[in-house]
């Protein structure tokens, strides 16, 4: 059976989805602060409405963008140009001023596991840097010369959610030792954001490019 991606291009994605989700946003921020304050079972509960979260976000972008790319071929060029100009706008935040580390430490109150889990699908139900993400890099990474456009999301929104996943359950186990070790090092935070930063503003440029793959 032939894919309607290749393996190139889904782990060209994975890659994209890692540098994504290792910006710190709402949901790293949320997952790791309930890991800070109610232990690892709490971040697990938080991380498992999180990717409840993405499944929506998922089917809404799936089946948008099918439809969209299928009545309005032309729309790929501005979803592309809005996914650059959003990429760039994630690279300030991670760079500008004052701005926000996810291993500080928040004080919250201890709730309970259903909470913790709506809270945790609400955070990323809510989070536009989520939306954004599929609606500025699904286009990248669609054929729809290929057909199965459908397909095509549904894959690389399974990768998406697998990368996410993997990731946050490392922070969630490991949230305790890397605050410890950052909150040391003024340094080290700094050089985390100017990383995240420079990362996403070369993958702006990279897609306003007009050149298809």
């Amino acid at each position: 059976m032939n894919l309607p991606l290749h393996l190139s291009e889904l782990a060209l994605f994975a890659l994209a989805a890692l540098v994504l989700v290792l910006t710190p946003g709402p949901n790293m921020i949320y997952c790791v602060s309930r890991t800070l304050c109610q232990g690892r079972g709490a971040g697990l509960m938080s991380l498992a409405g999180v990717l409840l979260g993405f499944v929506v976000h998922l089917m809404a972008a799936a089946l948008g963008l099918t439809a969209l790319l299928i009545a309005v071929p032309f729309a790929f060029d501005a979803i592309r140009l809005a996914g650059a100009a959003y990429l760039l706008w994630l690279a300030w935040q991670a760079v500008k001023p004052g701005g926000t580390a996810p291993f500080e430490a928040r004080l919250l109150p201890e709730d309970p596991p259903a909470k913790l889990f709506s809270m945790g699908f609400l955070t990323n139900l809510l989070n536009p840097k989520v939306a954004m993400f599929y609606l500025s890099f699904f286009p990248q990474f669609l054929h729809p010369e290929r057909d199965a456009v459908l397909l095509q999301s549904l894959m690389l929104g399974a990768v998406q959610i697998g990368v996410s996943g993997a990731v946050n359950v490392l922070l969630v186990f490991s949230a305790a030792r890397l605050t410890a070790f950052l909150s040391r090092s003024e340094g080290w935070l700094r050089a985390q954001r100017y990383v995240m930063g420079s990362v996403l503003a070369a993958l702006a440029v990279r897609i306003a490019l007009p050149e298809r793959r």
